[in-house]
């Protein structure tokens, strides 16, 4: 996410109440979580285990809950609770804002757009050209939808990320305010769930088609051409390349690539990245034709183990 304006760090840490170490004026364009991270952005991190991936991260500002040496050409702004603090910003700069109608005044909507009955358009929600929105789905504030999408009747675009921290009193939400970007020539079905990025876009591209019934968790990335059949689910942090196809009751792990024109067949369960181009069966996911032999040799164990030696 980045911010309307660029902020000093000093400011920046004025809204959070931390102390900081860098110049008065050392700037910040945004906020972003470590896999998307550009310079300029903070990002924050609480364990001593991931300190120094965030310090060497491409971000320039580091929220973090002790003061460490400080790289050269970043800063840090130190915090007893970074989780916490993160919320706070992310409340400033993209605060929840309840809309005035079913149409969001700030929403734009493109030339020859059809929205039927009973759908939600929310806050700066911006749908391109020639599109057809059925009835009952509901699109969150800050959606980007292309041109000559389709999005079937029940559809949810735009819902928190599924991220919690885990305190004595309970879990905390780390709160989203991050977007669902829908690319051109997108077709989306009945009753999906796709979740927007905590900071940065969950990413349907151009041309890609999705059945009824799937779920794509925050920050996924979905490339151009890709086929995805019912009740799939993808978590979060998923990099799915250019027409990869993925049948139906599939499930994935969270931070994985799967490969361009990769095949992923029914019930399968993706536990780590696959190269492309091949096709995969099984749980863990495996070259199908190696895991259909694997699964025709435990079929015959019973005989195997019963041949008495000649």
């Amino acid at each position: 996410m980045k911010f309307p304006q660029t902020h000093t760090l000093k400011e920046i840490a004025a809204i959070i109440d931390s102390q900081y170490v860098g110049a008065d004026d050392f700037p910040v364009e945004g906020m972003n979580e470590i896999h998307v991270v550009t310079p300029g952005d903070i990002v924050f991190v609480d364990h001593p285990k991931y300190y120094d991936k965030a310090l060497q991260s491409a971000a320039t500002i580091v929220l973090i809950n002790k003061e460490v040496p400080c790289p050269e050409g970043k800063a840090l702004l130190i915090s007893d609770d970074p989780f916490r603090d993160f919320n706070k910003l992310t409340r400033y700069f993209r605060p929840f804002v309840a809309a005035q109608a079913a149409v969001s005044l700030s929403a734009e909507i493109g030339e020859g757009t059809i929205i039927q009955p009973n759908c939600f358009i929310g806050n700066h929600v911006r749908i391109g050209k020639n599109c057809i929105i059925h009835s009952n789905v509901s699109i969150y504030d800050h959606t980007q939808i292309g041109d000559n999408v389709i999005i079937q009747a029940g559809t949810v675009l735009g819902a928190d990320a599924f991220y919690y921290k885990k305190r004595p009193e309970g879990f905390d939400q780390l709160l989203s305010g991050g977007r669902v970007v829908i690319e051109d020539h997108v077709g989306i079905g009945a009753l999906c769930t796709i979740d927007r990025g905590v900071t940065g876009d969950t990413t349907i591209g151009e041309g890609s088609i999705l059945d009824n019934q799937i779920h794509v968790a925050h920050d996924t990335i979905i490339g151009k051409k890709c086929l995805i059949a019912a009740q799939t689910g993808i978590a979060g942090c998923v990099v799915i390349e250019d027409e990869v196809t993925i049948w139906g009751q599939v499930g994935t792990n969270s931070g994985i690539t799967i490969g361009t024109k990769a095949v992923i067949l029914a019930q399968s369960g993706v536990t780590k990245s696959v190269a492309g181009g091949i096709t995969y069966f099984g749980t863990p996911a495996e070259e199908s034709r190696e895991k259909l032999k694997q699964m025709a040799y435990v079929k015959r164990l019973p005989e195997l183990l019963n041949k008495k030696p000649e």
